[in-house]
Formats: structure tokens, C-alpha cells, sequence
């Protein structure tokens, strides 16, 4: 069972990707509400996987995923944004993001997207 990190500023958007994840067979070991939060709890927890919003306040996806990868390089980081622009998708991927989910996104790509993991970690 993979440990899940979730971080988003929305707390709305954490709950649903909390939900979805313990329904299908995911452990979340934690949550944070922007970048700065997110480096400090990977520190903490070890999770196998990190979800990770771009947008936030204090440390936004970008400079967290650096931060994560800079500590663990083999992190697995999967951004999930509302920000599906290609420049977002190539930045997020050239700083170490492992995979990249645009939002809105459905129960079933989340899934098929973080449960080739499992055979990673």
C-alpha cells in the first residue's frame, strides 16, 4: 500500500483526492496547504508519492517539487493542476515531476495514473 502526501491550497480539492485515494487502496499519511508545508511533511513522513498542486501561496508546485527532489531524488511527485498549459506540464516535469493530472480530473485517471507506483516503489 502506497504512502500518499496530498497537498493543495483547497481544502475542497484535498478531501476529494483523500477520498478517491483510501477508496482505492492508498494510504494518505498527510496533507499541506502550500509548498513550504508540503517540504517540511515529506521531511516527516517519507511518503512514497507526493500529489502536488502548482498554485499556492507561500512556495508554490514548481519550487516544492525542487525543494523534495533536493532532499530525495528519487521522489515520485505527480503534479495535479487546473494549469494544463504545456509550459506547466514541461516545467513541472524538467524540475523531477514523475507524472502530471490536469484538473477538473475523473476518479479513474487518478487511479490509472498513481497505481503504476505500485510496482515502482
Amino acid at each position: 500500500m502506497l504512502k500518499v502526501l496530498v497537498v493543495d491550497d483547497a481544502v475542497f480539492m484535498r478531501q476529494a483526492l483523500k477520498l478517491i485515494l483510501e477508496r482505492n487502496g492508498f494510504t494518505v499519511v498527510g496533507e499541506a496547504e502550500n509548498g513550504r508545508i508540503a517540504v517540511q511533511k515529506y521531511k516527516e513522513l517519507s511518503p512514497d508519492l507526493v500529489t502536488m498542486d502548482i498554485t499556492m501561496p507561500e512556495m508554490d508546485g514548481i519550487e516544492a517539487v525542487k525543494a523534495i527532489k533536493a532532499i530525495s531524488p528519487g521522489s515520485k511527485i505527480v503534479m495535479i493542476s487546473a494549469l494544463g498549459q504545456e509550459s506547466h506540464i514541461k516545467e513541472a516535469v524538467m524540475v523531477g515531476a514523475t507524472g502530471f493530472i490536469v484538473k477538473p480530473f475523473k476518479e479513474e485517471s487518478i487511479v490509472k495514473a498513481l497505481s503504476k507506483f505500485h510496482s515502482s516503489t
